[in-house]
């Protein structure tokens, strides 16, 4: 369910029991979120305002996030007036998304001072409103004129405060089931039609919500709407609301069919747990929110190199063109050979054509094409030309393509990283090798620019103790450590791993480096060998076939190639396993 009336008054409900608690930290990670910090008989709390018009919320949090160096103007606002007041109460009306904490304090001289702070969850209306005790705006986190909005109100400093109007009936304003009929004018309305009515009758109430209520009490969506089945609905409704005083609630995860939380609904159902409302908003929004963040990130990495990749591939097949071109070098060579050989017998005219005996193929006749411009030995002179261009491009070409060939299997393996990817810091690993590298710089410095890529981590180097993450397999006694991108590869193999462990790769296929960690062990048997190579198969590009070659030596007959890409090795002595990727 949207976070409704229903749930803002639940929360705020909860978070009466801080009532009290004195403010002395306020920060405003981004735009759309303010944090205030707090503390209440010796425990420290932060209570998260977000104002994202998708996902706006209040709650506690005890995730944190990164602020910015410099306070923005609001939060040092903030600061100035709320810090060393205490919360007076938390308010919210009529389940309205709408909610009010009050602060009390003292002044410079000692005097009563009070403050509210206003927070309104309305979509793209969303804002972080400080009024004084006269309900005079001090300031708010978006300036809105009554001018150019269709709340017609003005949110800008030194405004009286205006409470937001609304259309909707209020639900708790309701007397009884005949009284919730006779305001809903349900007539020869579907079961289907059901929560769009409700929620465009009555304040707070989202369509989510309803759809849940008919879901759980198994009511057919396909019939007409009768006054039992509208009675159990209202019921149920009235039973949530006044569960949110008593604080006899919890909320239920809804999945979709690939079993990922899609939304989450309010239940009649109590939890032994401390504010189980506030830490469940804050969980769900912080895992919806990362896998948004994730996902975003990831598209525009994905973009940089796939452009990367598509240029590279044109430049592929520019240099194919290329060699089908130095393909016909020979001929030209052969017509200017022909050409001077007969020039004794070749009428000194312009022509466009000439038909001599090819002395290298039975004196066999062959036509010459000749540019009519210009006297035939002076076309002799052309066809040299152009075979000693064709023939120093090939030189130049052949090297470009083994180059490209090279480039193209680095991008192939990044992409291939990239989907593997699992988390943010697998992201920005992944970026950091990138910014490092020939083939990627000019996208990456234009992406620099335009984004700051997350904080990146400490570099690995040749210190064996290190901090950093490989994928780890327990294999009966033995440790099979897996590698999580390029450069991960690298110290893998090249760094941390001993001489005499085991170097684990997919033949002739993008994946992980695996190695076996032996430490002193005795050499492993084949049923251990086999298990490390469906491992590795797995962490290839070949995860879904079904027989992946896998090669294996010891790890001192693998070495870099000087100037070679992160990941790439060469490696001899090895032994081959044909396996079911397994993880």
């Amino acid at each position: 369910m949207a976070f409704d009336g229903i749930v803002t008054k639940a929360i705020t409900s909860e978070l009466q029991q801080l009532v009290g608690g004195r403010i002395d930290k306020i920060y405003e990670p981004n735009k759309n979120e303010i944090v205030l910090g707090f503390y209440l008989n010796g425990v420290n709390y932060a209570l998260n305002i977000c104002t994202n018009s998708q996902n706006y919320r209040i709650h506690l949090t005890t995730h944190s996030k990164p602020n910015p160096k410099i306070a923005l103007n609001f939060c040092m606002l903030l600061r100035k007036n709320l810090i060393g007041l205490r919360i007076k109460n938390i308010i919210s009306a009529n389940l309205e998304r709408v909610v009010t904490i009050e602060f009390e304090g003292f002044d410079d001289i000692d005097d009563i001072i009070t403050k509210k702070l206003i927070i309104e969850l309305m979509g793209r209306h969303c804002n972080i409103i400080l009024v004084d005790e006269n309900n005079i705006i001090i300031d708010s986190l978006r300036h809105i004129s009554s001018s150019d909005n269709e709340l017609t109100r003005n949110i800008i400093p030194h405004v009286k405060y205006v409470y937001p109007s609304t259309n909707k009936l209020n639900f708790l304003e309701v007397v009884d089931f005949k009284d919730f009929k006779l305001k809903l004018n349900y007539n020869e309305t579907t079961v289907t039609q059901l929560p769009l009515l409700i929620s465009n009758t009555f304040n707070g109430i989202s369509k989510n919500f309803v759809k849940h209520i008919i879901k759980t009490l198994g009511i057919d969506t396909s019939i007409i709407v009768n006054d039992k089945i509208l009675e159990q609905i209202y019921n149920y409704i009235n039973e949530i609301i006044i569960s949110t005083d008593s604080l006899d609630l919890s909320f239920e995860i809804i999945k979709d069919s690939n079993d990922v939380a899609k939304d989450y609904v309010l239940t009649k159902k109590k939890v032994d747990k401390v504010f189980p409302l506030n830490f469940f908003i804050d969980d769900y929004y912080f895992n919806k929110e990362s896998s948004e963040e994730f996902k975003i990130y990831r598209n525009s990495i994905s973009k940089l190199i796939l452009d990367t990749l598509k240029k590279y591939n044109k430049r592929l097949f520019n240099i194919n063109e290329k060699l089908k071109e130095c393909d016909n070098m020979d001929k030209y060579k052969l017509y200017g050979e022909l050409i001077t050989a007969n020039l004794y017998r070749i009428k000194n005219s312009n022509t466009d054509k000439l038909e001599l005996e090819n002395y290298y193929d039975n004196n066999s006749i062959i036509t010459i094409p000749l540019d009519k411009r210009y006297s035939p030995s002076h076309n002799a002179k052309l066809f040299f030309k152009k075979y000693n261009k064709l023939k120093n491009a090939l030189t130049i070409v052949g090297k470009q393509k083994q180059e490209t060939l090279k480039d193209l299997d680095y991008i192939e393996s990044v992409v291939y990283e990239l989907e593997t990817c699992s988390s943010i810091d697998d992201i920005t690993n992944i970026f950091e090798e990138i910014s490092e590298s020939s083939v990627f710089k000019e996208r990456t410095d234009k992406y620099k620019e335009k984004k700051h890529p997350k904080v990146k981590k400490s570099k690995l180097t040749k210190n064996k103790n290190v901090n950093f993450n490989p994928i780890k397999y327990k294999i009966e006694d033995y440790t099979l450590l897996v590698g999580r991108n390029n450069v991960e590869n690298d110290y893998l193999t090249l760094k941390y791993a001993k001489k005499t462990d085991i170097w684990f790769h997919t033949k002739d296929i993008h994946g992980s480096h695996c190695i076996l960690v032996l430490n002193n062990k005795p050499s492993p048997d084949k049923d251990i060998l086999i298990k490390c190579a469906e491992i590795t198969a797995y962490h290839s590009k070949a995860r879904n076939s079904s027989n992946v070659p896998v090669d294996f030596c010891e790890v001192k007959y693998v070495k870099k190639p000087n100037g070679s890409k992160p990941g790439m090795v060469i490696y001899k002595n090895n032994k081959t396993l044909n396996v079911t990727p397994k993880n």
